[in-house]
């Protein structure tokens, strides 16, 4: 690490580098420690990490308004640098909120349609990839699950429609920071597993309403026709600092609630592929050992 002050807000944690505890929660975000506030007024490039421990819970929104007001007192976006920064823990949510890939007007977010399945409001679970939600809040729902790997999505599924990995197909990806990047196949995917967004347009037909491509140089083009930005391969745009103001704006005058905690147990196996891995299972039985061990 460089040599520059380094606070930290929610679990303490061993990060290799020494850092200053802050506090564990909302309440040590909105009212920052004195002495760490006037080291982020005084830093030439301040910097400010929100994590999803952070903001993925109910109060999120409130939570990453205060981060904002915080970066906007701090001076932390400027003319010539923006220092706030979201880290994402979900491959393709960078590119999803990209492209404004949240639920419409009447549309339910991914806890809503959970809570509806449940519920028996829901008939039909389309799970594209998603192994991550609690299988058993789905109730009666008739569920198809699209993916590479035998997880959890697939063990509940009704219908699987075996889709290609990501070394198997060709795609435009978006990492954390928003840079657009294009990975090309290394290799075919075995029987019959097929591309996602061949599966998705093959459906398409199936139930009369027929997507407009049938290649994916063609979908690739009608994406970049809607967002220009995607054609812009290995590049990043500067963000809006204006987004980041008005966000700063709504923040609460002063937030409480639980402790941050964060959304990664067991880094080894976060995803399918790396639970399908009998190499990252045992990264993850010597992480765990120690833990275990004091648990006993």
């Amino acid at each position: 690490m460089g040599k520059f002050p380094i606070g930290v807000i929610g679990e303490k944690a061993d990060l290799t580098y020494d850092y200053k505890y802050l506090g564990a929660g909302p309440d040590s975000l909105s009212s920052l420690d004195p002495a760490f506030a006037r080291v982020l007024q005084r830093a030439k490039r301040p910097l400010i990490l929100i994590g999803q421990g952070a903001v993925g819970g109910p109060d999120g929104k409130a939570v990453l308004a205060a981060a904002a007001k915080l970066a906007a007192d701090a001076g932390t976006v400027t003319d010539d640098w923006n220092g706030f920064c979201v880290l994402h823990t979900a491959a393709a949510r960078v590119g999803g909120l990209d492209i404004g890939f949240v639920p419409g007007k009447g549309g339910l977010a991914a806890p809503d349609m959970i809570a509806a399945a449940g519920k028996g409001d829901l008939d039909v679970v389309f799970l594209l990839g998603a192994d991550e939600i609690d299988m058993t809040a789905l109730g009666q729902a008739f569920v198809v699950y699209l993916g590479s790997h035998g997880d959890a999505g697939a063990h509940r599924a009704d219908v699987i429609l075996p889709g290609a990995a990501y070394t198997e197909k060709a795609g435009t990806y978006v990492n954390t920071e928003g840079r657009v990047q294009v990975a090309n196949r290394a290799a075919f995917p075995p029987g019959d597993a097929r591309d996602d967004w061949a599966i998705l347009r093959a459906l398409s037909a199936v139930l009369g309403k027929t997507l407009p491509y049938d290649t994916l140089a063609e979908l690739r083009a009608a994406l970049c026709e809607a967002h220009p930005h995607m054609a812009e391969i290995d590049l990043m745009s500067p963000a809006d600092a204006g987004t980041i103001t008005k966000l700063a704006a709504t923040a609460p005058a002063l937030l409480s609630g639980p402790a941050f905690a964060s959304p990664v147990d067991d880094f080894y196996l976060t995803n399918p592929i790396a639970r399908a891995s009998a190499i990252m299972a045992e990264c993850s039985a010597m992480h765990l050992g120690p833990r275990a061990q004091a648990a006993e």
